[in-house]
């Protein structure tokens, strides 16, 4: 297991708040925050350390860094510093308005960490659920005989989870990790994406005993079914 802090580039030319997300971010565990004051030098970390996620200023991020960014290497989360009454540049996993809500943000890059560790994880293992293989950069579970089902990003997301907690997991838990702590999503979401999981796998199998609904959440089969 991967032990090493993460590295957070926080890309913003004010350097006041460089400094006080800097010394939030050193606070938390496993966190190790990386100032940088403008793309070229958040470039220059990219490509000479790395880095597994950003907080990246909006108006650098409108001026074309975020496809830099990602060209250089940086997969994961990145997250969006808004000036009040700015639009939201394409190409980020979040936002959050200046001035900045330290304790929101916070939360939203470890959850945005957590889901990305997941996806990560679960790529890098052969998941077999039921008849399928699970392949969740490709958002699709294939079987052997080459048929496929497209998945959404949440549905995905849910069945990473699942995978995850090795195939039991409560609602508030698939809720918490999948959609993010006080994030104001109720349970009726969560069991309309369920409800539509489990229609796709019902019409590629005639039936859909691989997804469970138990007492406080749900289950899912992860050995191969019975010929």
């Amino acid at each position: 297991m991967d032990n090493a802090p993460k590295r957070i580039l926080l890309i913003d030319p004010d350097a006041a708040l460089r400094q006080t997300l800097a010394e939030q971010l050193a606070q938390q565990e496993g966190m190790l925050p990386v100032p940088a004051a403008t793309g070229e030098a958040a470039l220059a970390i990219l490509a000479d350390h790395g880095a597994d996620a950003a907080l990246l200023d909006g108006v650098l991020a409108a001026e074309g860094l975020i496809p830099a960014l990602r060209a250089g290497g940086l997969t994961g989360p990145l997250v969006l510093l808004l000036p009040a009454g700015m639009g939201v540049p394409a190409g980020a996993d979040d936002h959050q308005d200046k001035p900045i809500r330290l304790g929101t943000l916070l939360a939203r890059l470890k959850t945005l960490l957590r889901q990305a560790a997941i996806v990560q994880a679960a790529t890098a293992l052969s998941v077999r659920i039921g008849p399928y293989h699970f392949l969740p950069a490709a958002k699709r579970l294939e079987r052997g005989d080459g048929t496929a089902i497209r998945l959404t990003e949440k549905e995905t997301q849910i069945l990473d989870h699942l995978c995850r907690c090795g195939g039991m997991a409560a609602r508030q838990d698939l809720l918490d990790n999948v959609w993010g702590y006080g994030a104001g999503i109720d349970t009726h979401t969560l069991e309309t994406h369920i409800y539509r999981l489990r229609r796709k796998i019902r019409a590629g199998l005639g039936q859909d005993p691989l997804l469970l609904r138990v007492d406080g959440g749900y289950r899912l089969t992860l050995e191969p079914l019975p010929a």
